[in-house]
């Protein structure tokens, strides 16, 4: 691929406030057959005194409308989203079809357990299933997205600390972990501390040991790690980082939102770890788009079983309950047992692959991430001088200082050519950074075209840098002003 290539048909679509006509309609309503109410005698100053405004439109336009908005959105369905961090994973169709089986799909949540036994064990399985993937005994479904497992996570660590007569206040997080980690510690109570980020990308045991030293004395609450980084490095002194925690009575949370690049090869509660989350949609294949729906179970070891949240599924002979009689358990975190169709579309997947095809994925996710490495790290800057596990972290802090085009004028520009952006500016302790992330679903070819895009667009910020600087040319909207959407947002249509 040498010149942009825009893809599909795209169409020009107003606001739907601006099609239609007064007295149009898409439903056809049978008459009234019932006394009609005063609205304004009956709810007084409660009554709305003006119509809603609401659109007036036909069925058909409703449903263009909908539909070609549609087409102007980058979706896995239709290429590449190579977004690193957020693991834009390819969503199965078979999962759309248990998630969808009558049975589970207009199954009332306050059913009974004893009508509703057949969802209660696919719950029970999944548990079991991410205790074997992760190397902990026990997990809880709950959480509505890997954040909120981390806010759960720690929860359970203070509890536990506090069941032992202590109320230790400060988490060790490396440069490199999560950005969502500090936020979590704050909602907790707990105090973040950083540790710098290294030349290699690794924590390395003595920084935590001078962090431990400068900061802590007895007030080690526990360490918060992702694994792999965010700079896509496995952190490979990890068993010697868990021992300087636990022998200052802290505990180690593993932030689990990488699992996808380790899953059925390495296993984090074989290196000592107390609690970890796994995002299902960046690991087991559930969607991911417009912010969930989300979930983030957490997977812990026996001496945090506890202080889970209630209510934990539990397996009685050959039945399935939900037992709330858990005195020390840190409550409910969300409404009813977790978001059940996630559930229903990780198992699936899960069952789908077996193990070894588990095991199979991950490798094929590290393959196609170095392989984009090993194309790019030669036009780009490669912040990390080793190869890089699920995801791939390039600069263009170089291009920039050459040429004047910055990370969002190449992320702008791929549109161009059809292709979603990387993550851009995240890490943040890389300065112009890409996060480029394939997953194992992509083939050779279609990385070759992102990468060609790639090189195509360097070389074009060298030969004519206003072109890229004013990119997308092909959307149907062009480059908007995001600093002033975010300043000044336009919430409502107004003519």
């Amino acid at each position: 691929m040498s010149a942009p290539q825009p893809r599909g048909i795209q169409f020009s679509e107003p606001p739907i406030f601006e099609r239609g006509a007064p007295g149009r309609s898409g439903a056809s309503l049978a008459e009234l057959d019932v006394p009609a109410v005063d609205v304004a005698a009956r709810f007084g100053a409660l009554a709305r005194r003006e119509e809603a405004g609401l659109p007036e439109v036909s069925e058909p336009e409703a449903f263009r409308h909908f539909l070609r908005l549609s087409q102007w959105n980058f979706c896995i369905d239709s290429q590449l989203y190579p977004l690193g961090s957020c693991t834009m994973k390819y969503n199965p169709k078979v999962n759309e079809w248990a998630a969808r089986i009558p049975g589970f799909l207009h199954l009332h949540p306050q059913t009974p357990d004893a009508l509703a036994q057949g969802s209660l064990e696919v719950m029970w399985r999944l548990s079991e299933a991410l205790c074997e993937v992760s190397g902990m005994d026990a997990c809880s479904l709950q959480p509505s997205a890997g954040a909120q497992g981390e806010l759960v996570g720690l929860m359970m660590m203070r509890a536990y600390h506090e069941a032992q007569g202590r109320s230790p206040k400060k988490v060790f997080i490396p440069e490199s972990a999560h950005g969502t980690n500090p936020a979590s510690c704050s909602l907790n109570g707990l105090t973040a501390v950083k540790i710098e980020k290294t030349a290699d990308g690794l924590t390395h045991p003595e920084d935590v040991l001078r962090a431990l030293e400068r900061e802590s004395g007895d007030d080690v609450c526990g360490l918060m790690i992702t694994n792999p980084n965010t700079l896509g490095v496995y952190e490979r002194y990890l068993p010697a980082i868990v021992k300087l925690i636990h022998d200052k009575g802290g505990l180690v949370y593993g932030d689990g939102a990488n699992t996808n690049a380790i899953m059925g090869w390495a296993r984090p509660g074989d290196v000592g770890m107390d609690v970890i989350h796994i995002n299902l949609h960046k690991t087991f294949t559930t969607p991911h788009g417009g912010g969930g729906p989300g979930s983030g179970p957490v997977c812990f070891k026996k001496h945090l079983e506890p202080f889970q949240p209630t209510p934990v599924v539990v397996r009685r002979g050959d039945a399935f309950a939900l037992d709330t009689d858990r005195p020390q358990s840190i409550g409910r975190v969300r409404a009813f047992t977790g978001n059940f169709g996630m559930f229903i579309r990780a198992y699936t997947y899960i069952r789908e692959m077996g193990g070894p095809g588990l095991t199979q994925a991950s490798a094929l996710a590290v393959l196609n991430a170095r392989y984009a490495w090993s194309q790019l790290k030669d036009h780009y800057t490669d912040p990390v001088p080793q190869p890089c596990m699920h995801e791939c972290v390039l600069s263009d802090h170089d291009l920039e200082k050459e040429t004047g085009v910055r990370t969002l004028d190449v992320a702008k520009r791929l549109l161009d050519y059809g292709f979603h952006s990387p993550t851009v500016y995240f890490p943040l302790v890389v300065p112009g950074a890409l996060m480029i992330e394939p997953t194992e679903t992509e083939t050779k070819e279609t990385i070759d075209e992102f990468v060609a895009a790639m090189i195509a667009i360097k070389e074009e910020a060298h030969r004519d840098p206003e072109l890229v600087k004013t990119a997308p040319h092909s959307t149907v909207v062009g480059r908007l002003d995001e600093a002033r959407a975010a300043r000044q947002p336009r919430l409502r249509w107004s003519k």
